[in-house]
């Protein structure tokens, strides 16, 4: 593990050496705030039920920004080279520059727990589905990192991993409506591959195993194809 968090410190810092971090917060926060004084003033109840499902929207375009570097740029300069001449594994780069990304995410997300406290100042709301939307948030868009990953690992050049990230993302997106579409078995299983299916119980205070695990596995599905991806880089 000393190689992993190696490779995960030396991707946060240069995640904060650039301008791309702080564009990337700064345009989070000035969305998610304006969206939780919007959905306040309409909804004048203290909840963050609307803001949570909105933020999930604002993933599937931030997050390709945030994986798109990872190992494209990498691949694109020569140093992933270095990297695997180095004692460490390819899993431990993939799973180390994964942990960076969700790391950022968490900075993010943290910064944004300035809204629940001012609903706890000024009103009174339900805690449930405070924790189980912020858990649903993190879950989703460490997943959307993983793919992003992917996606990143599958080319050199930064702009294309944002839009292949982008489209795969948005693929998983509309799966249920693809699965609606195509009926029976197949439809069936797309649609369970949807991610909104998967997200709605989070805003709600609901917390369900089968969700908690098609986002793990999303996650550990996105992290092994990097994975192997990398190693094809040995034998070409």
């Amino acid at each position: 593990m000393r190689n992993v968090w190696a490779v995960a410190n030396r991707e946060l810092k240069s995640y904060f050496l650039s301008p791309l971090a702080y564009i990337v917060i700064a345009l989070f926060l000035l969305l998610a705030g304006y969206l939780f004084a919007l959905i306040l003033n309409q909804g004048r109840e203290a909840s963050l039920r609307g803001l949570v499902q909105n933020i999930s929207v604002l993933w599937l375009f931030l997050v390709p920004a945030i994986s798109m570097r990872l190992l494209a740029e990498e691949q694109r300069s020569g140093t992933v080279e270095l990297l695997l001449t180095n004692p460490v594994q390819e899993w431990e780069i993939v799973t180390g520059k994964f942990l960076a990304s969700v790391m950022l995410l968490l900075v993010m997300l943290g910064l944004t727990l300035l809204y629940p406290l001012f609903l706890f100042i000024f009103g009174n709301p339900d805690r449930g589905p405070l924790v189980a939307g912020y858990l649903g948030m993190v879950l989703q868009a460490s997943a959307f990192l993983a793919v992003g990953l992917f996606a990143s690992s599958l080319t050199q050049n930064q702009i294309v991993a944002a839009i292949l990230s982008f489209g795969l993302l948005l693929l998983l997106w509309l799966s249920e409506s693809l699965g609606q579409f195509l009926g029976g078995t197949l439809g069936t299983i797309v649609s369970y591959t949807s991610v909104v299916n998967h997200f709605q119980s989070f805003p709600q205070g609901v917390i369900e195993s089968k969700d908690v695990i098609y986002y793990l596995t999303l996650i550990v599905a996105g992290i092994v194809l990097s994975t192997l991806s990398l190693q094809s880089r040995r034998f070409r």
